[in-house]
């Protein structure tokens, strides 16, 4: 469970704890998901998986890029849905009991991740120093 993002997914987040990092892996050349579970009864307060669903789709309201979009029916995605985009999915899937040890949720986001590297982020910032 150990990932090279973990000490960047911590700093820009906030966290205290390390969180479950589980990228997806296929046979695919570009497209990803990346799941992020959570327990949300070491959430403060009694978060629900609409709760976070509620401040996701608050916090990128504006975004042209983020969609924060409902769990699907049939808890199937597409990680070729995006490719060749820059925007971004995010979705909450939630197995929410009565008792603490059965209130789980999964963040996932679905994007094209060619691109988003190093590499990526140059060609961006010549296009910003350029005015393009």
């Amino acid at each position: 469970l150990k990932h090279k993002h973990i000490p960047e997914i911590m700093k820009y987040t906030g966290l205290l704890r390390r969180p479950l990092f589980i990228p997806s892996v296929g046979n695919f050349r570009q497209g990803m998901l990346v799941q992020v579970p959570l327990h949300l009864d070491l959430l403060p307060g009694r978060v629900t998986a609409q709760d976070l669903h509620d401040a996701l789709a608050q916090h990128y309201a504006d975004s042209d890029l983020i969609n924060v979009l409902p769990a699907t029916p049939d808890n199937k995605l597409d990680p070729l849905a995006l490719v060749d985009t820059n925007r971004m999915e995010l979705r909450v899937f939630a197995n929410q009991g009565a008792r603490d040890d059965f209130r789980h949720a999964v963040l996932v986001a679905r994007l094209d991740n060619l691109g988003k590297g190093a590499s990526g982020a140059a060609v961006q910032n010549l296009k910003l120093m350029l005015g393009l």
